[in-house]
């Protein structure tokens, strides 16, 4: 088998067998293929398409590429879910509690920030002592004891995933449907669990930018991991603006708390039921979706799912007393009001823009190395369709000095669009597959 003949075949349209993709993951990942040969590989893929089976397959030879976390030692089925990223999404750290606390175990895996794109370990790691590099046997025995953990993902996790990755995005073969399908999904595949809820994001602050396109990459993924034997299916949601009111890590953390009490922002509390109800029905806990729904409203309003949350952050070493007082956590040493120029309904967010502006802010990383400031971030004050007056404060930014303060002033109110009329209030729930 050559790699040339690979690459020739593809260039012509033909379907690759799996034992040729597997001979390509492989060989690309231990070195014998060079980098070359790959782009022009992934150049024709993007021109010419991948078939459903040649996608399954690519995600199996990645996901296969590296560690393949074996959950067996845990009870029970594992319930999983996985964002494909936005602005203000801390949905792990409200619905993981509230199944957890029904009974169906959360063994997940969850990742850094980087760019405008938060990160669960980041929001985690605001809590004095949490420790996120469980060992197996430890992870194990915690979801077995309490039914959650949420740990780092390992450096050898779909490796394939992470050296195709790097070349993609130097050589703009990012955007095509099965790249990024695969991609997900070979990591979600190898983290191991057997219920597999995907948050697929749509709008200006999501790689998907329009709801047909987040519905296709959610069919997509859905069909991967039921044709890899998961139990898979995908909730797609809106980020044409932030999800909640909150965008940064100790900020997202106390926005959590008080959804976890109950007292949420409609989106955030909508999005965590239905995510919540759909690992439930797929765990075997709930009958149907309207019942896995009421299921998760109950956990919250009884308070179990809080108390499942401190006795998380607690089991992982983490001080509980910040989720009992989540006053306690530092404050920013610059908190600036940002107010409305004039009049007007909110009519559209340039949500990526509004990220970008919390990086400013110090609240995420531009690169791996970079370190994070977890007091800074925005508190918003308002959602799309809401009629502000001139001088009304829409915004708090949080920040280390007056400098960073500013420039993200600056970048926040470019990103929000004011109108003469009214502006309907759309649903966040926008399809579930």
């Amino acid at each position: 088998m050559r790699m040339y003949d690979c690459i020739s075949s593809k260039k012509a349209g033909r379907e690759l067998s799996g034992e040729e993709i597997e001979y390509i993951v492989r060989g690309f990942t231990s070195g014998e293929i060079p980098d070359y040969q790959m782009s022009a590989f992934l150049m024709a893929v993007c021109l010419k398409g991948m078939t459903e089976q040649e996608t399954l397959s690519l995600t199996m030879a990645m996901a296969k590429s590296g560690d393949m976390l074996d959950l067996s030692p845990i009870s029970g089925k594992k319930a999983d879910k996985h964002s494909t990223g936005g602005v203000g999404d801390k949905t792990t750290l409200i619905v993981g509690p509230i199944v957890a606390s029904l009974g169906v175990a959360v063994a997940k895996m969850s990742g850094r920030g980087l760019g405008h794109t938060g990160g669960t370990i980041d929001k985690l790691e605001s809590f004095p002592g949490f420790q996120t590099g469980l060992s197996e046997e430890a992870f194990f025995s915690q979801v077995n004891k309490i039914k959650l953990a949420v740990i780092a993902q390992t450096a050898n996790l779909a490796p394939a995933d992470k050296k195709i990755y790097a070349l993609r995005d130097v050589t703009a073969t990012v955007d095509n449907m099965s790249l990024i399908a695969s991609s997900i999904m070979s990591k979600k595949l190898a983290a191991g669990a057997d219920v597999i809820v995907l948050d697929v994001k749509a709008g200006s602050g999501a790689f998907m930018k329009t709801k047909e396109d987040a519905i296709a990459l959610a069919e997509m993924m859905t069909k991967i991991g039921n044709g890899a034997g998961r139990q898979t299916c995908a909730v797609v949601t809106d980020m044409s603006q932030p999800l909640g009111y909150c965008i940064g890590n100790i900020l997202e953390v106390q926005e959590a708390i008080e959804a976890l009490h109950g007292k949420g922002a409609k989106d955030l509390m909508d999005a965590s039921y239905t995510l919540a109800a759909q690992m439930l029905l797929g765990a075997g806990r709930a009958v149907d979706f309207k019942s896995g729904y009421e299921l998760a409203e109950t956990a919250v309003k009884d308070g179990s799912a809080f108390e499942k949350f401190c006795e998380f952050i607690a089991a992982q070493g983490g001080d509980v007393s910040y989720a009992r007082e989540p006053e306690k956590f530092p404050q920013a040493a610059v908190k600036r009001e940002v107010r409305a120029k004039k009049d007007g309904y909110i009519g559209a967010m340039q949500t990526e823009e509004i990220g970008l502006a919390s990086l400013v802010l110090g609240a995420g990383r531009e690169t791996k190395e970079s370190s994070v400031d977890y007091s800074a971030g925005i508190r918003m004050c308002i959602k799309t369709g809401d009629f502000v007056a001139k001088g009304d404060i829409i915004a708090l930014l949080y920040a280390g000095n007056e400098a960073k303060a500013a420039a993200a002033e600056e970048r926040f109110l470019a990103a929000i669009t004011l109108s003469e009329e009214p502006v309907e209030k759309s649903s966040h729930v926008l399809a579930i597959l």
